[in-house]
């Protein structure tokens, strides 16, 4: 009773049960981190202490912002037992605490290294990463919003479930730390199988979903932040909170990604403990963790893949224009008195649930003339469309690492409100047909990197030739593994499941 006295709080995560007054001092991380919890679902009692009516309404000039930065003082967070240890070996622990010691089997004491080391690396990790995130970036922020300024600023987007991620890191160190100094004390099976306990309850209860939480929105976030880079009071934000010691010269985008880095690690960092451990079983239990933590990283990325995916085709919907028939064939005329009579056929729907495949600009050779030309190959047909690009610009945006550069660049076209004009009815990969033009034959004709995309309707009839150029070889070779592979992929698909569904197709394809 008299230990759990020393706090007040009990810190309650999936598997890990954390007193913080164990280990920490009042006015402490410990303190820092409850607050958080309880503000993000508690709202003050006082929600006008702070505000100054006579501001009501105006917007905050950068030098306002600047005051108030000027007043405000960041809390300290690494007065804790956690600050010592994170940059020391395992043989200076042990040094500092004689009631514990070091296992004299050679392969016992690299097994305690290998955990060791695991302690520390999340000990830089909470220190010097996500609590610098929490306490320079996100409490500064919510301070000056208190002040009114930057209101708009919305910090889930940015910054997600940061708190959540302290307090599970948080506790996984005070509970790993309190296993450590166990071990040490008592090097029997029963210590190894708290070791393990702990492991399995940590990364299946806590981490591994937290981290998933802040991942799936990192995107979303990087772009946040360039839209956000545009607005000097923003810009100054920033600035000031990258200037300080804390930071040691990393940026926000720096620290943000970190989570990501971290993730990948502990596969790692688990499985040098599984190397080192003392019996076939230990190293089994670690080999199932390190299981469940690839396994969550693996279903990460399928859930990047898709929401990205939804994101991009969600907007793609909006910018697509599609043109009525009249208009996209000359042949095709239709007297100005009998238009009304043709109903408008909206095809915005028709790649809402598709996934987009590849995508990039070609160069379209029609009647002797170049036209440049953007391709959007979905997993069931093929869009050739035309850019027009918007008076409005947005300026230069920087583009998320996750994607590749193709991605990038479709991203930067729609960020700047471009819309693409469908120059022609959607090509389905089952009616589509490549022809590669050999060295000898685009030499001849001077259309280096070029193919030839034929569209037949159902009864073998081509219908459309498409000639494209593509900047060089490697894209052109790229293209057509990317449309053989989508339509490899589709005839396969159909073979064992026929489209019933999507047989409204057919018709523009007769």
């Amino acid at each position: 009773m008299q230990e759990r006295r020393r706090s007040s709080v009990v810190v309650s995560l999936p598997g890990l049960d954390v007193s913080p007054g164990d280990l920490f001092v009042s006015n402490g991380v410990a303190d820092i981190l409850n607050k958080s919890a309880y503000s993000d679902t508690k709202k003050s009692k006082w929600p006008f202490s702070r505000r100054n009516t006579q501001t009501k309404g105006k917007t905050r000039s950068v030098a306002d912002i600047d005051k108030c930065l000027a007043g405000i003082q960041i809390q300290e967070w690494r007065d804790t037992d956690f600050q010592t240890y994170k940059d020391m070996s395992l043989e200076d622990f042990l040094r500092g605490h004689s009631e514990l010691g070091a296992a004299e089997n050679p392969k016992a004491y690299r097994k305690q290294e290998a955990i060791w080391e695991l302690f520390t690396s999340e000990c830089v990790y909470f220190l010097d990463q996500l609590m610098v995130l929490k306490e320079v970036f996100l409490t500064t922020l919510t301070d000056l919003q208190m002040r009114e300024c930057l209101q708009d600023i919305d910090s889930w987007r940015l910054f997600a479930n940061l708190n959540e991620l302290c307090l599970v890191s948080f506790g996984f160190l005070t509970s790993l730390l309190h296993v450590i100094k166990e071990m040490w004390t008592n090097p029997d099976s029963y210590s190894t199988q708290s070791l393990l306990e702990l492991l399995k309850k940590a990364f299946g209860d806590s981490i591994c979903h937290c981290l998933q939480k802040y991942c799936l929105n990192y995107s979303t976030a990087i772009l946040y932040l360039d839209s956000l880079k545009l607005r000097e009071d923003f810009g100054s934000f920033v600035k000031w909170c990258e200037r300080n010691e804390q930071c040691r010269r990393l940026q926000l985008k720096d620290l943000l990604v970190v989570p990501l880095q971290r993730f990948t690690r502990y596969p790692l960092l688990l499985k040098n403990i599984g190397k080192k451990s003392c019996s076939e079983t230990e190293e089994n239990t670690i080999q199932t963790i390190v299981d469940l933590v690839d396994r969550a990283i693996y279903d990460l990325d399928g859930k990047v893949k898709w929401l990205d995916n939804y994101q991009k085709v969600k907007q793609l919907k909006e910018a697509l224009v599609w043109l009525p028939v009249w208009e996209r064939d000359k042949r095709a005329h239709v007297p100005e008195n009998l238009k009304h009579l043709l109903k408008a056929v909206t095809l915005e729907n028709l790649v809402s649930h598709r996934s987009l495949l590849h995508d990039g600009k070609l160069v379209l050779i029609e009647n002797a003339k170049m036209h440049e030309v953007y391709l959007l190959l979905f997993d069931e047909f093929l869009l050739i469309t035309k850019i027009k690009r918007s008076k409005k610009r947005s300026g230069v945006v920087e583009s998320s690492p996750l994607r590749s550069a193709a991605g990038q660049e479709l991203e930067l076209l729609l960020q700047e409100s471009c819309s693409f004009i469908v120059l022609d009815q959607p090509i389905s990969l089952d009616r589509l047909q490549l022809k590669n033009i050999d060295q000898l034959n685009a030499t001849a004709s001077g259309l280096p990197n070029s193919f030839i995309i034929m569209h037949q309707n159902r009864y073998q009839q081509c219908i459309g030739v498409f000639i494209l150029q593509a900047q060089t070889e490697s894209v052109k070779k790229a293209w057509v593994s990317e449309i053989e592979d989508a339509t490899n992929s589709l005839l396969k698909q159909d073979c064992q499941q026929p489209r019933v569904k999507n047989s409204f197709l057919e018709s523009s394809q007769i």
